[in-house]
């Protein structure tokens, strides 16, 4: 039933979108989309609270509770906030924006009511996107659009109302990065890829940290693993930091729908110059950071503690994102870190002399090559690393597997990972960590675990393919000679039959009048 309601949503958006580019259009529906949500489960929370105060068995009953008094009782902040609720104005309610749907400066209603939303709720301060004034929507497809967004019935329950939310929220992040092609990429990493970095590093407890945060997907798959293994939101901090100041607030939404308390930093800032978590040492960092940015540096960053195993290049940041997140661990931490596969190998620079070290330092603990067109915004191959600022296991030895076979195609251009595919990886990880209920064992083709020794004499290279080997393929007990025999002959016949055919057309063709 969501599957359909997503599907239809997103393709009545779309029509109304016209010529507007994705990129902008993507705020002015996810925003609206907040807004309802959070309309709703403050009028459903109104509602159950008109309830409890004519209970007599309840609690909250109110004696001798007249009309007045229940609409004083109803306006007291803290009945909301106490279920972490949103307290929404009157101004600001959805049934007064719907309303007021067809009128031509519906724009700055929108815009007003976010501010009025803000005023109450100081958690959102700076994270509504007020943009809906100027929107360069044609006449009338904004009041559309509210009346679309009005179809979404988010119930009374409050653990239904964010999953369905949540939902929909993140199956639109996934359509508009598709829509938006490459630039999309810069907020959305894909669900399945998420998902694997989450199963593998299993942060079920303490502080989540993601210096390049996007939408906030990694804390969402993280929120869901937790609660997929019996634990509570509570269990884990969420911190993070983002540039991009939409983004950011993207991300402040994606969190605050859920329930998911946050820190996201003050303000969107530049990870690497502005630090707005210096001194944070995080429990696990998940990150998906923009591959191969040649125009990070500054000249602060000289001589920056941070640089533990070398100065990265100037013109490539990916050594300087793995220097972050490993600088960001506690001494028993553990990162997850999405790079281009050119981090495996690169030795431009001083990149091979920074892997050298990393791994003389024995902090690589697992490399994942990952199948192609697995990203809506790049065609560049990509890879997972696992870190560890101190192995409780396999220590001096990396184990890598090689998952470029095992991707699903889901359309003609994007592939990902089934469930099964992520739960066979994340059993190899922690059969091989002794985490496991089964022991681990190599598998040609698949997985090895190496040691630092071997990886020293191959030059501190550290692609999958290198050292899984080649897949074992079934013995079918036939000797060569005869095998390349009988495949010879077969395609002899092949052949004859393709040329007999070919005679066939031709004689066909001619006989319709044409000549070769």
């Amino acid at each position: 039933m969501i599957d359909d309601i997503k599907k239809t949503l997103w393709a009545t958006a779309d029509k109304l979108r016209a010529n507007m580019d994705a990129a902008e259009y993507k705020h002015l529906v996810l925003g609206l989309i907040f807004v309802k949500y959070i309309s709703d489960t403050f009028q459903s929370r109104r509602e159950e609270l008109t309830r409890r105060f004519a209970d007599q068995n309840d609690d909250y009953f109110l004696q001798d509770c007249d009309a007045e008094l229940l609409a004083e009782e109803l306006e007291d902040r803290d009945y909301y906030r106490e279920v972490n609720v949103f307290w929404v104005p009157e101004a600001a309610r959805w049934e007064s924006i719907r309303a007021n749907a067809k009128q031509s400066d519906i724009g700055k209603r929108i815009d007003d009511a976010l501010s009025l939303i803000e005023i109450e709720n100081p958690k959102l301060k700076g994270i509504l996107d007020k943009r809906y004034a100027r929107a360069q929507l044609p006449d009338g497809k904004l009041g559309e659009l509210v009346d679309l967004v009005s179809q979404i019935g988010f119930g009374v329950d409050a653990n239904t109302a964010r999953d369905v939310l949540g939902q929909v929220y993140e199956y639109f992040l996934g359509m508009f990065a598709s829509a938006e092609g490459k630039r999309g990429g810069q907020f959305y990493t894909p669900a399945s890829i998420v998902k694997t970095l989450v199963a593998v590093l299993a942060p079920h407890h303490g502080k989540v940290y993601d210096p390049c945060c996007g939408s906030g997907g990694m804390f969402v798959q993280s929120e869901r693993f937790i609660e997929s293994h019996g634990g509570k939101l509570g269990d884990v901090s969420i911190y993070g930091q983002e540039a991009n100041p939409t983004t950011w607030r993207l991300a402040a939404m994606n969190l605050a729908i859920r329930g998911i308390d946050f820190n996201l930093g003050r303000e969107p800032a530049d990870t690497f110059v502005r630090n707005q978590h210096s001194d944070l040492r995080a429990d696990f960092v998940l990150a998906n950071p923009p591959f191969n940015i040649s125009d990070w540096w500054h000249g602060s960053l000289e001589g920056d503690p941070r640089w533990v195993y070398g100065t990265p290049p100037q013109g490539n940041a990916n050594y300087a994102w793995l220097q972050h997140m490993l600088f960001h661990l506690k001494p028993a931490g553990r990162a997850g870190i999405v790079l281009a596969n050119g981090s495996m190998s690169s030795s431009q620079n001083s990149e091979g002399d920074i892997r050298r070290a990393m791994v003389d330092a024995d902090v690589v603990e697992v490399m994942i090559a990952l199948p192609s067109q697995l990203f809506f915004n790049t065609p560049i191959p990509a890879c997972l690393w696992f870190l560890a600022r101190q192995k409780t296991a396999r220590k001096g030895e990396v184990l890598f597997i090689d998952a470029r076979k095992l991707g699903s195609m889901i359309s003609r251009v994007q592939c990902e990972f089934t469930d099964g595919v992520i739960g066979r990886i994340s059993a190899t990880v922690s059969a091989w960590r002794g985490e496991g209920a089964s022991e681990y064992a190599d598998v040609a083709g698949y997985c090895r675990s190496v040691s630092l020794v071997e990886i020293a004499e191959h030059g501190y290279v550290l692609t999958p393919g290198r050292y899984v080997g080649a897949e074992e393929v079934e013995d079918d007990d036939e000797a060569f000679p005869e095998k390349m025999q009988r495949l010879t002959e077969k395609l002899g016949e092949q052949m004859t039959k393709g040329a007999e055919l070919d005679v066939l057309i031709r004689k066909k063709l001619g006989g319709l009048g044409y000549a070769f």
